[in-house]
Order: structure tokens, then sequence, then C-alpha cells
């Protein structure tokens, strides 16, 4: 999640009396054909403003899709690398039980108190492992963030499961340790 985002949605309760989650509860109980159709309701009904209520909006719209199904999409002609994602989660989760996978329409965010790490699948070959890593200069399989921008501090490239061996661990577990 990028800090905007993360501001916005902690500021939420203070700036609309309501946390995310009671705004989806409250658009879960209406249906709407567009999008903008339910940020005009939050606008006009709820007194909003176009920022929140179109992010409160575009979450909620994401939460409605099963995790599962964003990620087997995110796999649809790209099968090759679902091995790859499955050894990461797996590795990830061997962390700590105070990760958060939060699958997107075209990655996956892992989360502690932060976003840590990102795993994306970007070619048909190749999933791009972000990380955040402040103060750590690239290095050996360690490179710029590259396509991830703010987002990461840096990204490993997996083409193959055996990809995953000890540097790539070491740099997943030290962006863990530092998301506290």
């Amino acid at each position: 999640m990028n800090k905007a985002l993360e501001t916005m949605i902690n500021n939420m309760p203070d700036k609309t009396g309501k946390k995310l989650e009671e705004w989806i509860e409250i658009l879960a109980s209406k249906k709407f054909e567009k999008h903008s159709l339910a940020v005009n309701y939050l606008k006009t009904d709820h007194g909003l403003t176009y920022g929140f209520a179109n992010t409160i909006v575009t979450l909620a719209a994401e939460k409605s899709i099963p995790s599962e199904d964003l990620v087997l999409n995110q796999y649809k002609g790209k099968e090759s690398l679902k091995p790859i994602y499955e050894k990461l989660i797996s590795t990830i989760e061997a962390f700590g039980t105070d990760i958060v996978v939060s699958p997107k329409k075209g990655s996956v965010s892992l989360i502690r108190k932060n976003q840590f790490a990102l795993i994306k699948p970007a070619t048909k070959t190749r999933i791009d492992l972000g990380l955040k890593l402040k103060n750590i200069e690239i290095q050996g399989r360690l490179e710029g963030s590259g396509p991830f921008g703010a987002m990461c501090t840096h990204r490993i490239q997996l083409q193959d499961v055996s990809d995953i061996d000890s540097e790539v661990i070491d740099w997943l577990s030290a962006a863990y340790q530092k998301s506290v």
C-alpha cells in the first residue's frame, strides 16, 4: 500500500466520522451499477469529498473480489510462475503470524506494520519481488526498484523456484524486520 493511501485510510475516521470498514459496509448495503454512482452517493448523501469517496469505492470493489480470484487472475497465462509465488508466500509466512497478505489486481502486498514486500508477475517468465530496504545499497541480485517506483526501494527478479535461495530469503527477512 502506498504511503498516501495508508495516510488517507488512517485519517478517514477523523475526517469522515467512520473507519474504512464502516464505509464499505454502507456501500455493501446498496447496489450501484457504476463506480461514479457510488462516489456520488457518498458525496451527496454523506458529505464526503471526492478523494475519500473515490478511495472508499475503489477499495470496496477490491474487497468484493475474493483474494483467491485476484491471485488466480494475476497468473492467467503465467501459470508457470505460480509455484514461485506459492514458495514466496510459504517462506514469508514462516517469519511470523503478524503478516497480512493483501492481493490487489496486479500484485500482492505483504504488510506487517507497513508494507515490506510486493510480489508482481511482471512478464510471462518473471516475477518481480519488490522490497522496502531503506539505506541498503544495490548489490548482488538486489537491484534498484525499477517499475515499483516509491512503493519499494529494491527489486529481485525471479524466474524459477530455485531462484528463492538463501540470498533472497535473507533480503525478505531483512525487509520484514525493518517493517516494525
